[in-house]
């Protein structure tokens, strides 16, 4: 992969860190609960880890499965899957409700599993993972998959730590200066920001194969 590709996967990672469904405004209502810095901190490494995993599974597949006369199949599939869910999520008057306060690590992990999937967080990743040439002439191998998977591996951990460090640093700011009543008075609906992206994404996608 090219620095611009890990700049994008680091850019979107960004991105997901920002929107306060992805784990953030849950880590900064722990902390605000339990009056506790810590508390905050020890949410996010588990909304990480649960994040890495949906995004991980999608972007293994994408690049262990993918052959040169598959790509381009795959990338109208994916691009249609990124516009019917970002349009599903533009029109949808439904909203994913918080859980319950007192979560485990593990339950933390599982709820963010859940929400980055729901969100589409994987999804997100497909134009730049099928715009990648296949590693190596033998990708579509069955017997090069664990070795093709690694490329989407490494792009999920970067992406991830983007968003870790980007969820940490928009947390411990509203937990100590702006507090979580500063968001009923400037709130943004970052899903429709979202929702649009993930069409956008699909259309650049569609386009692209």
């Amino acid at each position: 992969m090219t620095v611009a590709t890990w700049a994008t996967l680091a850019a979107l990672g960004a991105f997901h860190g920002l929107n306060p469904a992805m784990g953030w405004l849950f880590a900064v209502a722990r902390g605000l609960q339990e009056r506790s810095r810590s508390a905050l901190l020890r949410a996010l490494p588990p909304i990480a880890a649960g994040h890495l995993a949906s995004v991980a599974i999608v972007a293994a597949l994408v690049t262990s499965t993918r052959s040169v006369t598959a790509s381009t199949a795959l990338a109208v599939v994916g691009g249609v899957l990124l516009v019917g869910f970002g349009l599903w999520r533009l029109l949808s008057e439904r909203h994913f409700r918080w859980a319950g306060m007192r979560l485990s690590a593990a339950q933390l992990a599982g709820w963010s599993f859940l929400m980055s999937s729901a969100h589409g967080a994987g999804l997100m990743l497909l134009p730049v993972l099928v715009a990648e040439p296949p590693a190596g002439g033998h990708s579509g191998h069955l017997a090069a998959a664990p070795v093709g998977a690694l490329p989407g591996l490494a792009a999920a951990g970067v992406h991830t730590v983007a968003m870790f460090g980007t969820a940490l640093v928009v947390a411990v700011l509203v937990y100590e200066v702006l507090g979580v009543g500063v968001l009923r008075k400037a709130w943004f609906n970052v899903d429709r920001l979202w929702a649009g992206v993930l069409v956008a994404a699909g259309l650049v996608t569609l386009i692209r194969a």
